[in-house]
């Protein structure tokens, strides 16, 4: 919507220079009722704008009822603590630990995945990424978005880039080839609800340490029932998937948990066994550094084992770094590739330096994305008008 204010805005400026130009007594008036014009839809883009960006942020503002039945009687204590309204599924006192959860947001019964990397993974597919600084410039994330792997890696344990700087890149190419990702500092509530409030359909938490950190990631990276995210969003893009956004985002989301101590190796088959986790991720460089041995060595080897056995028993996706493709049952990767540096690419084309740098490292693997019949990863998208 704003793009579309924005670019009309944009024209009747360019028709008032045409019109100066071309007839300067005559244009005068014109141009005083073109910029007359555009005042106008610009104090309408910012009432819109600011109407569609609290309602859409704030689920509070989403409220439409126009009486109130059921409502406490003005003064009056209801005791609603301890009696149910008439017709309520959960009758005596108030209890969060017999609650019945409700029916209001299931999804429609069969309803489509549209994650590609979720397709992917039902169908026993390899997964591949890039990572990207948090940081990095939007142009930089959008031609790795489009070089022919299945997610980006958006890194933000390991990088000084903050939700500003993802939201932006994530906004400039919301359709890209690949999902975003982003993996996070650890597992919490900021940083996981701001991930996926801003689009993140693959969550990588790293340093798993035990079962209950596991439950934490999940916690917070779900809806309810599973989950305990806060419903709210700061991105549109979702906003044709099918069955809605809230009601099936839960079955879409891929959570990876890394293991990467030895605390976390010692509850290695309860992490991977947590309902919410799809992946675990056997961490190569942090294995190493915190066990005191390297890639090869028999210690090592046992490490990775360890995490091996741990996915292959709960019937998980197992990860790890790109050049173990050739490891037995490992499916989904850090990597091939990582940032470049526009100012050492050729020409400066970026899009035709990551596609050539993937498409040599992927191979067979190359732009081959999960298949989705529909949503906004579907072939010929268009993209419905914002609300």
């Amino acid at each position: 919507m704003l793009s579309e204010a924005l670019e009309s805005d944009i024209k009747f400026n360019i028709a008032a220079r045409k019109v100066s130009q071309s007839a300067p007594f005559e244009g005068v008036t014109k141009i005083m009722r073109i910029a007359t014009i555009s005042l106008i839809v610009g104090l309408l883009i910012l009432a819109v704008i600011g109407a569609t960006s609290s309602s859409f942020s704030q689920d509070d503002a989403q409220a439409t009822a126009k009486s109130f039945p059921l409502a406490a009687k003005e003064g009056v204590d209801s005791h609603a603590d301890q009696v149910a309204p008439p017709g309520a599924v959960n009758q005596g006192p108030f209890n969060m630990n017999t609650w019945k959860y409700g029916h209001a947001w299931d999804g429609p019964k069969g309803a489509p995945i549209w994650n590609p990397v979720k397709a992917k993974i039902q169908h026993g597919g390899k997964i591949t990424s890039i990572t990207i600084n948090g940081n990095a410039d939007p142009a930089v994330y959008c031609a790795a978005a489009n070089s022919g792997v299945d997610f980006i890696w958006t890194e933000m344990q390991h990088s000084g880039g903050t939700w500003d700087h993802v939201q932006k890149m994530w906004n400039h190419c919301p359709y890209a080839k690949a999902v975003p990702g982003a993996r996070l500092p650890n597992a919490n509530e900021f940083d996981e609800q701001h991930a996926a409030d801003l689009g993140a359909l693959v969550i990588i938490i790293p340093t798993v340490r035990s079962v209950e950190e596991a439950r934490e990631a999940v916690k917070w990276a779900y809806y309810p029932p599973l989950g305990g995210r806060s419903r709210g969003g700061m991105t549109n893009a979702y906003r044709d998937v099918p069955g809605g956004y809230r009601q099936t985002i839960n079955d879409n989301l891929v959570l990876i948990a890394m293991i990467e101590t030895l605390d976390g190796l010692k509850d290695a088959d309860k992490i991977a066994a947590v309902p919410g986790i799809d992946a675990v991720f056997a961490a190569s460089s942090d294995l190493g550094n915190f066990a005191g041995y390297k890639e090869g060595d028999p210690d090592y080897e046992r490490e990775i084992n360890i995490v091996h056995d741990a996915a292959l028993r709960a019937h998980k996706y197992l990860c790890g770094p790109y050049a173990w493709l050739a490891r037995p049952d490992f499916k989904c990767f850090q990597g091939p590739g990582g940032q470049l540096d526009p100012e050492k690419v050729p020409n400066g084309d970026l899009a035709a330096a990551y596609i050539a740098s993937e498409k040599k490292a992927l191979g067979p693997l190359w732009n081959t994305q999960g298949q989705v019949t529909t949503g906004p990863y579907a072939p010929n998208y268009v993209p419905s008008r914002p609300q």
